[in-house]
This record gives C-alpha cells, sequence and structure tokens, in this order.
C-alpha cells in the first residue's frame, strides 16, 4: 500500500508507530545482543515484525504455538525455533516433525514423560526440561528435571538444557521486588540445570530482561510493541502500538467508541485514551467521558493494557508515521 491517511482506514485497527518500533528494536538489542535475546513472537504473531527482530542479530526465535512454529520456518526463519509451550498431541508434534524434515531447527519444552513421549512420536529430537520455577502454569519441579532428562537421552533426543518463566515477576512494579523475584526463580532454575545439564537456560520476559543475569537467553516478546500495564514498570520502551477507533455516539457526559472486547486484551484491566476517562467496554464499544468534546466520525487512538491478546483479535496492522499509515502488515501467525 502506498501513504495512507489513518482516517480512510476502517477502524477498529491495530496502528504501529514506525519511531517507536524502531526505538524499542534498537533499545532492546543493545541491552541484549545476538542469541542472549530470543524474541517471543507470540506477542504480535506477525512474520514481518519477526524478520525485523531477525535482522538485529537474534538468531533464535520462540514461539507458543505451533502455527507459529509452521509459519516461521515457511518464511525461511527457521534456523532455532523453540516451542516453549508443552504438547501432550502426537498429532500435533508430527507438524513439528514435518517442520525438521524440511529443515528447520525445532526445539520443544517437556515437563512430563507424557510431553515426552508426545515429543518423540512426532518425530522432535531436542528438547529443554521444562521447570516450575514458581508460576504456577507449566513445569516440572526441580527434583523432577533431572530424572526426565535422563529419560529424554535414553529415548534418543538432545537435551538443550532448562527452561523456566518467572511470569508471577515480571509484572511486579517496584524494581526492587520483581528483580529479588526473579532472582528467588532463577536459583530454582540454576539448581535444576545442575542435574540436566546443556548449555540453555531460557527464561525471562520483558518485564525482567534487565535482571535476569542467570539465564542465557530471555524470551522477551511484549518490548516490540508494549502495552500499558508493561510502560508503568518504567522500562525504556515506548508504546509502540494503539488501537484506532472511531467515535460512533456522543451524550451529555460520555461518547462511545467502536473498540471493545472483540478488539481489545482486557485481562490487565481498561485500556486507555488520552485526554479521557474510559468508563467501561462492552463486546464492540468503549465508553468513555472525554475531557475535550468529540464528536461522530472523530478518530481516537486506544492504549491497550495488554499488547498480546489485542494483536491476536485483529488481521492486520499499520505501520504509521503521525496521522499516515505506511506499510500494512499481516498478523498472519493468529490463530492454531
Amino acid at each position: 500500500m502506498g501513504m495512507t491517511p489513518i482516517q480512510e482506514i476502517t477502524t477498529p485497527a491495530l496502528l504501529v508507530d514506525q519511531a517507536a518500533l524502531a526505538h524499542n528494536l534498537a533499545t532492546m538489542s543493545r541491552a541484549l545482543p545476538g542469541a542472549r535475546l530470543r524474541p517471543h513472537i507470540k506477542a504480535h504473531k506477525c512474520t514481518a515484525l519477526a524478520r525485523m527482530q531477525r535482522e538485529q542479530g537474534h538468531p533464535g526465535l520462540t514461539c507458543a504455538t505451533i502455527r507459529e512454529m509452521e509459519g516461521l520456518a515457511r518464511a525461511g526463519l527457521g534456523d532455532d525455533l523453540l516451542l516453549a509451550n508443552e504438547t501432550a498431541d502426537p498429532r500435533q508434534t508430527a507438524r513439528l516433525g514435518a517442520l525438521i524434515e524440511a529443515g528447520a531447527r525445532v526445539t520443544i519444552a517437556v515437563d512430563s514423560h507424557e510431553t515426552l513421549a508426545a515429543a518423540v512420536a512426532g518425530g522432535v529430537q531436542e528438547v529443554l526440561i521444562d521447570v516450575n520455577v514458581g508460576l504456577p502454569r507449566c513445569g516440572c519441579t526441580p527434583e523432577q528435571a533431572g530424572p526426565l532428562a535422563d529419560a529424554a537421552r535414553r529415548a534418543g533426543l538432545r537435551v538443550r538444557g532448562v527452561m523456566g518463566y518467572e511470569g508471577h515477576a515480571v509484572g511486579v512494579v517496584d524494581r526492587g521486588d520483581r528483580a529479588a523475584l526473579c532472582q528467588e526463580s532463577m536459583e530454582v532454575l540454576r539448581r535444576a540445570h545442575t542435574d540436566v545439564g546443556g548449555d540453555v537456560l531460557s527464561a525471562g520476559g520483558t518485564g525482567t530482561f534487565d535482571c535476569n543475569d542467570v539465564a542465557t537467553e530471555i524470551q522477551a516478546g511484549s518490548y516490540l510493541l508494549m502495552d500499558t500495564a508493561y510502560a508503568a514498570l518504567d522500562l525504556g520502551f515506548r508504546e509502540a502500538l494503539t488501537v484506532l477507533a472511531t467515535v460512533v455516539s456522543v451524550s451529555a457526559e460520555f461518547a462511545v467508541a467502536d473498540c471493545g472486547l472483540k478488539a481489545l486484551g482486557m485481562d490487565h484491566g481498561n485500556p486507555t485514551v488520552d485526554d479521557a476517562t474510559v468508563w467501561f467496554c462492552s463486546d464492540e464499544h468503549l465508553t468513555f467521558a472525554p475531557n475535550t468534546p468529540v464528536r461522530p466520525g472523530d478518530r481516537v487512538r486506544v492504549r491497550p493494557a495488554h499488547v498480546d491478546p489485542t494483536v491476536a483479535y485483529h488481521e492486520r496492522l499499520y505501520l504509521t508515521e503521525g496521522d499516515q499509515a505506511l506499510e500494512r502488515l499481516d498478523i498472519d501467525l493468529r490463530g492454531w
């Protein structure tokens, strides 16, 4: 597409400020150069943005879904892909085996004999042992990590190392508290790694990228586009992504825009509209009280609280400079 006024874009629509995007790419690459960063693609699900991250010199990429793995491999970005997620269905891991046969390097997280068996059945050859480091989600106990690694090697797999996500720490506002929680989690991961072996300690996220000195690679993703939740931590990245919305109704005390629950990730709370107070969101609508009068047809930029699920609701995004859209990028890795 050529340069297009954002006023002509159908709403709701994702806008990504090109200057802020470039700042975030460069800032993270200076902090975590090369293999120290394994960008997490789940934050944007966009092959074009993944390519920009690779071009910053980061050889490996992190995925949350097999679809993301497949899309990156098709795009020629399959040199070192990590599925940082458990898969217990051999029919699904067979899709990973097909990527390996086509020349991609695939590593998958395992935390049980069942997920290990699914990896073997699917033709996966390399694994990380996923360890629960404090977030009650996936991961085996540190005591189970060594025996599971031994079982993987007996099955003929290469165990590259360990993985653990300190997700309960990444959003803590006080940096001292956040760093302390991170360190506590990484001591758990370090203990497990002693029993597991391998070169890789994979962990972290945007919230702890600058206080995790144990992990050999950091799986940060949200830094690229950012949201209001992470912006509150003052991490040095800029909010690049907004949702463009159109005012569709105006009353004496409030206005309504066409950007609701089906266009915004709401698990971290309400979005933000500058110079206004957001009241609530419903399926298709955002109700807000503007400090400056608005009229039906006016455009507003909505800043989401959580970027990852927000992006997953949309089919495309627009790179912008001021009020002009420069390029349209497909969010081509969404879905399962």
